[in-house]
């Protein structure tokens, strides 16, 4: 079988995260097990940090979005023929419509349809257009939350006996790092003492304008904030709501963080602060917890789903619902306590392995329909 693997980009940047860290993470967990034998499929410079699987390389750069798509679309169907694949796995939303293999469907969320603004024009059309004839061709869709499995059935028309909720995993470098690591790590970062984090694209849909004015309602000037992460797409408002509320100077902005340095970023922070609009699963929440992070949260969409019962959630479009929420966890060292401990039981149910063994026995599923018909 094929997994389509021409998003799992290698690149230190922003890129690299999200659906990206999915298909690497997913491909490192998967193994040719029990007749299952992978083939992935990658661009002609993209570069999934060798996997364990054999790749099949197509002859051209696919780095952006239209000759991927072209790829996708023109080329892949032939690809699948040539190399006798007898599934595909298109993990981000749409496979080849002029394909007839079967085909196993990922989709992470569907805020292109609930939240159009937030994207760009071309990108809103064709994710629009293409998931919902993608997914209702498919043998199946995997969602990454129940949340996400009721939006697929409700807003893309998909029988829900095709539809599986597989939640990611929380690799295992997510921990709790000693002491003397961790002040090692501001001091080196030039961190304070007492920050509150938020790791992650910035974007629109993040909702980071609430936040920013949430935290300057505390005037605490000793207390700062982190927005780390790299620059997505439509960010300008972000400075632009920095420099007016008068905060510059409590607020830092590091860039895209390498996955390999997450965890100390977590581990540093005082608390963690990811109230998005909108949500598909929510992995940095999990991510925060697996270190031992006190987590804030939005009571809306998948983050409740992704937090469990060892999170505050707020209402996350509530200005003076998010800054109280902020000010509790801050200051109640007891909740604080309560939430690491809940936090690390919580996210030590999310493993690749699981997530990989849910994803093979789908595939097994889905082939032995096929055989027996």
């Amino acid at each position: 079988m094929a997994i389509n693997a021409h998003l799992a980009s290698g690149a230190s940047s922003y890129r690299s995260a999200g659906i990206s860290a999915y298909i690497r993470n997913l491909l490192h967990a998967l193994k040719a097990e029990d007749g299952l034998y992978f083939k992935v499929l990658v661009g002609r410079d993209s570069n999934p940090e060798g996997a364990p699987l054999p790749l099949v390389r197509s002859t051209i750069p696919t780095a952006t979005p239209l000759p991927r798509i072209l790829w996708e679309q023109l080329a892949l169907p032939a690809v699948l023929r040539r190399i006798n694949a007898d599934l595909l796995h298109a993990p981000a939303f749409v496979g080849p419509l002029l394909s007839h293999k079967p085909q196993v469907i990922t989709v992470h969320d569907l805020s292109f349809m609930r939240y159009p603004a937030f994207f760009r024009r071309g990108n809103r059309l064709y994710l629009r257009t293409m998931t919902g004839i993608a997914c209702r061709r498919a043998s199946a869709v995997i969602a990454v939350s129940d949340f996400t499995k009721q939006e697929v059935v409700n807003l893309l028309k998909v029988p829900d006996s095709r539809v599986h909720t597989i939640y990611h995993g929380v690799q295992p470098r997510f921990c709790p790092r000693p002491r003397e690591e961790v002040a090692r790590f501001r001091a080196q970062q030039g961190l304070p003492e007492r920050f509150i984090l938020y790791m992650g694209t910035l974007e629109p849909r993040k909702n980071l304008l609430t936040l920013l004015r949430a935290f300057a309602r505390l005037h605490d000037p000793t207390l700062h904030l982190v927005l780390a992460g790299g620059k997505g797409w439509l960010y300008d408002e972000i400075f632009d709501e920095i420099a007016a509320l008068g905060i510059n100077e409590v607020v830092h902005l590091p860039g895209y963080v390498p996955s390999d340095m997450q965890a100390l970023w977590y581990n540093a922070a005082m608390a963690f602060a990811y109230l998005s609009h909108y949500e598909g699963f929510g992995l940095p929440i999990i991510e925060a917890q697996a270190c031992g992070t006190p987590v804030l949260t939005g009571n809306t969409t998948a983050l409740p789903e992704a937090a469990g019962d060892a999170a505050l959630l707020v209402p996350p479009e509530n200005v003076e619902a998010v800054a109280e929420g902020l000010h509790r966890l801050i200051r109640d060292t007891a909740l604080r306590d309560t939430l690491r401990q809940r936090g690390r039981n919580h996210a030590a149910q999310f493993t690749w392995e699981k997530t990989a063994a849910q994803t093979t026995r789908l595939y097994r599923n889905i082939l032995m329909e096929k055989r027996g018909s």
